[in-house]
């Protein structure tokens, strides 16, 4: 991959180039000091993949992805000098389409580098994510009593887009809402609360034996594909380990249409990839009303694309009015 390095520091720079430098079949693009000059850059010579800073004079790395994804959208890694302590810009910056965020690395006096692997394994699986795009269970409720359930999955600029999903809904209504967000176990508790800190909603990382019910709002929360069991709970498997989006929407959505006794409503939003074509076709097939987010307003429109193309979308709503279809499905239901 041609990579990009955006970065004020020159430090940081060159330790990014250092790693980049490390790794076979990658090449640096080009580097930019700022945001301003990396959506120059980016409009007159798109890279595979950009590695980005946050913090930045003149535009910071949130905005500039921003303004990237609309003018050359590509692959979008963070790389900060802490993640943990800019939070909310790098959840900025996924709602805009950055892929994942990971501190930068740092070298050291005598010119060890500190941090490479953890920024070489991220951009191993971006590689592998542009090329595919060329507990004791508890006790099942009785059916009579289950909610019906909305079930939602999303890649990249889906922060942002499960934002404009969420708000609107009602808080007193017979649904449960389930999403699986492609997003690094270290990020997903901080993403349900930024979710719930955004909306005003009680949203919340899904835990293993949880069976989902009316109000609820849960996040899949490790590197393991999340599913629903024959009991009714959701749980987490390593298997399939070929499938390298982590958590898989369609292993999800295959559980769900296997599963749940009841049709409720699908919807595949922004992402990269195509997953979640093949699950949102089986719901559609057992009677669920499905969803696709609209080309106009994804960051990224290659898996709603995909579940289109596979017959899959029952609608093809932009974002805003994706919650109102949801709405009236449930409640006609």
């Amino acid at each position: 991959m041609r990579i990009a390095i955006v970065n004020d520091m020159r430090a940081a720079s060159e330790a990014l180039r250092r790693v980049v430098d490390s790794l076979p079949g990658h090449e640096i693009a080009w580097t930019a000091a700022n945001g301003v000059e990396a959506v120059a850059k980016a409009r007159q010579d798109r890279p595979d993949l950009i590695l980005m800073d946050l913090l930045m004079p003149h535009l910071d790395g949130a905005e500039a992805t921003r303004q990237i994804m609309v003018v050359a959208p590509c692959a979008i890694l963070v790389v900060t000098a802490t993640v943990s302590g800019n939070m909310p810009l790098v959840y900025d910056a996924m709602g805009h389409g950055a892929l994942d965020a990971v501190d930068t690395p740092t070298l050291g006096l005598g010119g060890e580098m500190g941090g490479a692997r953890a920024l070489a394994e991220k951009i191993g699986i971006i590689a592998r994510i542009v090329g595919s795009t060329t507990v004791t269970p508890k006790r099942p409720a009785p059916q009579a009593s289950l909610p019906r359930l909305l079930v939602v999955g999303a890649s990249t600029g889906g922060p942002k887009a499960l934002c404009d999903l969420v708000m609107p809904l009602p808080h007193d209504w017979n649904v449960a809402v389930v999403i699986v967000q492609h997003v690094d176990v270290t990020f997903a508790a901080g993403l349900a609360t930024w979710l719930g800190d955004r909306t005003g909603r009680p949203v919340r990382v899904a835990s293993a034996g949880d069976v989902p019910k009316a109000g609820d709002i849960l996040i899949a929360g490790t590197n393991d594909h999340l599913v629903l069991t024959p009991q009714r709970t959701l749980e987490y498997r390593v298997e399939p380990k070929q499938i390298f989006f982590r958590p898989s929407v369609d292993v999800f959505f295959e559980s769900v249409a296997a599963h749940w006794p009841q049709p409720g409503t699908a919807v595949v939003l922004t992402g990269m990839g195509r997953d979640g074509a093949l699950g949102l076709l089986t719901l559609r097939q057992k009677g669920w009303h499905t969803i696709a987010q609209d080309e106009a307003t994804s960051v990224v429109w290659s898996m709603p694309k995909a579940a289109i193309e596979a017959g899959a979308a029952a609608e093809v709503l932009p974002i805003g009015r994706i919650p109102a279809a949801v709405i009236d499905h449930a409640m006609r239901g």
